[in-house]
């Protein structure tokens, strides 16, 4: 299993923004090997608000495979060249292999891939 992470710092009273570009609809939903996306808020601060959103793939392959797509390719073409909305403060990307899940007490453990 891999699990991306993606963090966003915005100004405060943006995070619902975000929350709604992460949750609507999307080419991603229907996609072989995507197990779910979590979209969550912290706004513990004054100064910013923090949205990260993780997504959950069956395994590298199938990420990989939602990466050389032609609809998650032709997106990042249709973007290119805009700049990020003014409310984005920063964003932080990182990929992890899952090596345990524990669920109401039963472990489930994976291969390194």
């Amino acid at each position: 299993m891999l699990v991306q992470t993606r963090t966003i710092v915005v100004k405060p009273g943006n995070a619902d923004s975000v929350v709604e570009r992460f949750s609507g609809p999307s080419p991603l939903d229907e996609r072989e090997g995507l197990l779910d996306i979590t979209v969550m808020v912290n706004k513990k601060t004054k100064e910013h608000e923090e949205v990260v959103v993780t997504i959950r793939w069956e395994s590298i392959e199938a990420w990989k495979n939602w990466e050389k797509s032609p609809e998650h390719i032709n997106g990042h073409r249709q973007n290119r060249g805009q700049s990020a909305p003014d409310y984005v403060i920063s964003t932080d990307v990182n990929f992890y292999n899952v090596k345990a899940v524990k669920t109401g007490g039963q472990l489930r453990t994976f291969e390194s891939e």
